[in-house]
């Protein structure tokens, strides 16, 4: 097991992605701090599934845009599971609709502070409580192809996701000391909750899919795979890198 006696706080970990690497997370041995915001039932049936393979799940609701509640569950899942030695920043809201000639302050901030200020603070919680343990540990950050991209209509969104790779390659730098690991990957389509209405529209579908030279959405199984070398021992000298897994879409834009 790669992750033997390891333990991973993953925030985002109630569906889509986040519940995916939780759950493989778990099936290579380590235990999970399962972190929700609104989606109970979704935090319950991830906590499941990493106890159906042996190992210990703890449920705590949070807030990742406030730093208050990120620094609440920390301190609970220290006290509950023990040292953190894995975050994996995967919490995140989708927007647009709004250019930025239109778009409410209201937008704006809703998605920096989940989407960009979240993830600072949960590395800052992190960083912290390594540092006390003796340094050690890896930062995995859920990001977008997005962060590459222009991303009209949803500007907040493309920002909030290319400073997620600044983060990574500055942090990377702060904690390479402490032997702390920080990267950052960036899907592309990936099948979820929160892009299942694109995939069940059929024009929507297929033009999102035209643009993809593997033709397909990915899967959260093909992230978390990514995300468990990246948290392991296997990706140890790897750091301060944006890992973009999506099907070829970056390479195919603006192309013909």
């Amino acid at each position: 097991m790669k992750l033997q006696g390891k333990i991973a706080l993953v925030t985002g970990s109630d569906s889509g992605i986040g519940n995916a690497i939780a759950t493989l997370f778990a099936q290579e041995g380590a235990d999970v701090a399962v972190i929700y915001h609104t989606d109970e039932n979704g935090a319950k049936d991830t906590a499941t599934r990493v106890e159906e393979v042996g190992r210990r799940a703890l449920i705590l609701r949070g807030d990742v845009g406030d730093s208050a509640s990120v620094a609440s569950c920390f301190k609970e899942a220290v006290a509950r599971l023990g040292g953190l030695s894995i975050l994996v920043n995967c919490a995140g809201i989708g927007a647009g609709g709004a250019e930025v000639a239109e778009i409410e302050d209201a937008q704006v901030e809703q998605v920096l502070r989940t989407d960009l200020l979240g993830p600072l603070f949960c590395c800052r919680e992190f960083v912290r409580l390594r540092r006390i343990s003796g340094g050690g540990g890896r930062i995995v950050t859920i990001s977008s192809v997005a962060q590459h991209l222009p991303t009209p209509e949803s500007a907040p969104y493309g920002m909030a996701k290319a400073g997620l790779g600044s983060l990574t390659r500055s942090l990377s730098r702060e904690v390479a000391e402490d032997r702390i690991n920080v990267n950052n990957i960036a899907p592309g389509l990936i099948q979820t909750p929160m892009t299942q209405g694109r995939l069940d529209d059929l024009e929507a579908r297929e033009q999102s899919l035209s643009r993809i030279p593997w033709h397909r959405a990915g899967q959260p199984e093909e992230i978390a795979r990514l995300a468990l070398f990246l948290a392991s021992d296997y990706g140890d000298y790897v750091t301060g890198q944006t890992w973009t897994i999506d099907g070829g879409l970056s390479m195919q834009w603006g192309g013909a």
